[in-house]
C-alpha cells in the first residue's frame, strides 16, 4: 500500500525513508504531470529546484525524470536554491509552474514537495485539489529535455531592484547573517559583499542534520546568531529558514525580533517612505499591531486564514496588495511576486535601518512606543491525535475563562481564538490565545499576544494546561 500523499497549507511533507521515499516522490510527480497536461500549457515547461536537506538533489532529479517522461520540458536547478528563487524562476522563464523539494523549517528527518503555480506563488486550494485528484496517474509522452539552470542569478537581479544598496552601504551598519544550514547560503552575503556592506555570515555550510536546531527562525534555534551579533558588534542580524522564504531578526543587544515585529517595521516604512498603494493582509495568528499601523495610515487591512496561499487568494482576486504575511516569518511583496521571501525581507529591513538611521533595536522600540507594547509567543505541543482533537472539541464548545482571565469574545476563522480581559498596560495589546492544529505537522499549536512577555507566558501556560487536561472520551464496553 503506497503512503498517503496529502498536500497541506504549503505542499506535501513526510519523514525521509518513511513516507517520503523515491517511490512516493515519483508518485507525486505523476500527479503534477497529469495536472499540468490537463490544466496548464505543458509546452511552457516546469522549473524544479531543491534545498540542502538529505538527498534533496536526488529527489529533484527523480521527480524531474517523471515530469520529463510525460513530455514536459524541465529546467532543473544546478545548485541548492531558495524557494523564492524557484518561485521567481516560474515568472522569469514563463513556466507552467514550479516544483520545490524542501521541507522548509521542519526538523532534519523531514522533506517535502511544494508546487508553485504559474503566477509564481503558492498553489491555490483549487489547484492542490486537482493535483491530489491525479494521484495514481503516471502519464507518458515523448520524453522532454531536462536542462540544468541557474535560478539564483536572475532572482538576485530582481530582488536587488527593491532595495537601495548604495544607501545601505553608506549607512555603515554591520549585519549578521544566519543561513541555518539552509538554501539561503551565500545569497544575502553575496549581495552585501558586492556592495561593500559589512557582514558576518554563520551556518552557511551544508549539513542536512541541522545540528542542534530546527531550521526555523524562532527561539531557541536563533541562539547562535544572537551570540554572534553581540560578539561581532553587529547592528542587526537576519535569519532565514531552511528554504529561505521565512525571516527572523536579532537586535544589536542580541534580543530576538520575531516575524511580527519584522512585518511591523517593514509595513511602517512602506507606508511612510515608499507610499506604495494597496491593501494590507495578515494571517489570523499574527500581531494586531499591524491593524493599528494600517489604521493610522488609513489603509484597509484584510485578515485571512493561516498559510501564504491566502495572501495569494487576495492577490488573485484582483485586489492590489501592498504587503501580506503570516506568523511564521512569511512576508511577501506582491509587486515583486505573490510569495514570501526571507532574503528580500532581509534586504528591505537593512534598507529601513539605512533610511531611518536606526539600529534594529531602535526601530522595534519605536514601534512599541508609538503603537503600544505588543509581545508574542507560541508553543508547539506534540501530543496524541486523540488528545489534540479532544482539546479542540472542548475549546469549540466555548470557554468562560483561561487561567485567571475571563474570555470576552471568540473568533474561529482558522482555529479558535479567545480574547481575554487581561491587563493592556495602558495602550498595549489586547490579550488573546489561539488554539489550532498544524496543517503540515502532527502538532497542536498555541499562539498568544499580550502587553508583556510575562503575560504571554502566563496565558500560554494556562492554555497548555487546558489542552493536556482534555482527556479523550473512551467509549464504554
Amino acid at each position: 500500500m503506497p503512503p498517503d500523499i496529502k498536500f497541506g497549507t504549503d505542499g506535501w511533507r513526510g519523514v525521509i525513508a518513511g513516507d517520503f521515499t523515491f517511490a512516493s516522490v515519483r508518485r507525486a510527480g505523476g500527479a503534477i504531470a497529469s495536472y499540468v497536461l490537463k490544466y496548464e500549457d505543458p509546452k511552457k515547461g516546469l522549473v524544479v529546484a531543491y534545498d540542502t536537506r538529505f538527498l534533496s538533489g536526488r529527489f529533484a532529479e527523480a521527480i524531474s525524470e517523471v515530469l520529463a517522461a510525460a513530455g514536459i520540458p524541465i529546467r532543473l536547478a544546478n545548485d541548492y536554491t531558495p524557494t523564492p528563487a524557484l518561485s521567481y524562476a516560474v515568472k522569469h522563464f514563463g513556466a507552467a509552474g514550479g516544483v520545490m523539494i524542501t521541507s522548509s523549517h521542519n526538523p532534519w528527518q523531514w522533506n517535502g514537495v511544494k508546487f508553485k503555480a504559474s503566477f509564481g506563488g503558492s498553489a491555490t486550494p483549487a489547484i492542490i485539489s486537482r493535483i491530489e485528484a491525479e494521484l495514481g496517474a503516471m502519464p507518458n509522452g515523448q520524453k522532454a529535455v531536462i536542462e540544468p539552470t541557474d535560478f539564483k542569478q536572475p532572482y538576485v537581479a530582481a530582488i536587488t531592484q527593491f532595495a537601495d544598496l548604495d544607501a545601505i552601504a553608506r549607512a555603515g551598519f554591520k549585519f549578521g547573517i544566519d543561513c541555518m544550514y539552509g538554501a539561503g547560503r551565500n545569497v544575502l552575503a553575496g549581495i552585501f559583499a558586492a556592495r561593500g556592506i559589512h557582514y558576518v555570515q554563520i551556518r552557511a555550510n551544508v549539513d542536512p542534520m541541522f545540528p542542534g536546531i530546527n531550521p526555523e527562525p524562532i527561539e531557541p534555534h536563533v541562539a547562535e546568531i544572537q551570540k554572534t551579533v553581540v560578539r561581532e558588534k553587529c547592528h542587526a542580524g537576519f535569519v532565514t529558514d531552511g528554504d529561505a522564504d521565512r525571516i527572523g531578526a536579532v537586535a544589536e543587544d542580541g534580543s530576538f525580533v520575531d516575524a511580527h515585529k519584522c512585518y511591523a517595521v517593514l509595513l511602517r516604512w512602506l507606508l511612510e517612505r515608499k507610499k506604495w498603494p494597496g491593501v494590507i493582509t495578515r494571517a489570523f495568528n499574527t500581531t494586531r499591531m499591524l491593524d493599528r499601523i494600517a489604521a493610522k495610515y488609513g489603509r484597509e487591512l484584510i485578515e485571512h486564514g493561516i498559510g501564504f496561499k491566502y495572501v495569494c487568494d487576495v492577490v488573485l482576486s484582483g485586489r492590489e496588495v501592498l504587503v501580506g504575511g503570516e506568523e511564521s516569518g512569511g512576508i511577501g511583496i506582491p509587486r515583486h511576486l505573490p510569495e514570501r521571501d526571507g532574503i528580500l525581507n532581509s534586504l528591505l529591513l537593512a534598507n529601513v535601518m539605512a533610511d531611518e538611521k536606526k539600529t534594529m533595536g531602535e526601530l522595534v522600540a519605536g514601534l512599541q512606543r508609538d503603537f503600544g507594547p505588543h509581545y508574542y509567543g507560541r508553543r508547539d505541543l506534540r501530543i496524541p491525535e486523540e488528545l489534540k482533537q479532544a482539546a479542540l472539541r472542548r475549546a469549540a464548545a466555548g470557554l468562560d475563562r483561561i487561567g485567571r482571565y475571563k474570555v470576552v469574545r471568540t473568533q474561529d476563522l482558522d482555529g479558535i481564538k479567545f480574547f481575554l480581559d487581561a491587563p493592556t498596560d495602558g495602550n498595549g495589546a489586547e490579550a488573546w490565545i489561539l488554539m489550532r492544529a498544524s496543517g503540515t505537522e502532527p502538532l497542536m499549536r498555541l499562539y498568544s499576544e499580550a502587553s508583556s512577555p510575562q503575560l504571554v507566558n502566563e496565558i500560554l501556560a494556562a492554555s497548555e494546561e487546558f489542552v493536556l487536561a482534555s482527556q479523550p472520551v473512551v467509549a464504554s464496553r
